[in-house]
């Protein structure tokens, strides 16, 4: 049994003005294996490879000092990802509500989905209070970030007061 491809209808106005401008060659199927699977995608995963040992060999890790077990750091921090977090268990006096509040993080994300679920429209503008709970905790989650790289002592009040 041979290929059944679906056909370009070269009439179709629409299929016209797509092929004038250069776009539309997968309006009509063009098929992934040979094209992109034989073509493309080893360019792309070549270019990928090139660029990782490009960037390897112009701006290489370097080593850092041994580790000394014996000397700790004055101020730990962990990656930049985890500033928020890291303050919350750094400012809380007590770890285990650290830990707590900490939970209030996904489950708060969980229920992003449910704040205003009955409102059709997608626009941030028509959705005052999904807008406003994601504004408040961008703005949270960034005062929190950038309070972990401060000394304790200023790090809720970022040193403004």
């Amino acid at each position: 049994m041979g290929k059944i491809l679906k056909q370009p209808d070269l009439s179709d106005p629409q299929l016209k003005e797509k092929l004038k401008k250069g776009m539309g060659h997968n309006y009509y199927g063009e098929p992934a294996w040979p094209n992109d699977l034989l073509y493309i995608f080893p360019v792309v995963i070549m270019g990928t490879i090139s660029l990782v040992i490009g960037l390897a060999v112009l701006d290489p890790a370097m080593v850092g000092e041994p580790s000394n077990p014996f000397a700790t750091p004055l101020e730990i921090l962990p990656e930049w990802y985890l500033y928020p977090v890291f303050q919350i268990l750094r400012t809380v006096p007590s770890k285990l509500l650290g830990v707590l509040l900490q939970t209030t993080i996904p489950l708060g994300l969980m229920l992003i989905p449910f704040i205003e679920n009955v409102n059709k429209f997608q626009n941030p503008f028509r959705r005052p209070v999904a807008t406003s709970v994601f504004l408040f905790s961008v703005v949270v989650t960034l005062w929190l970030g950038i309070g972990a790289t401060f000394p304790i002592d200023k790090s809720l009040t970022l040193g403004l007061f």
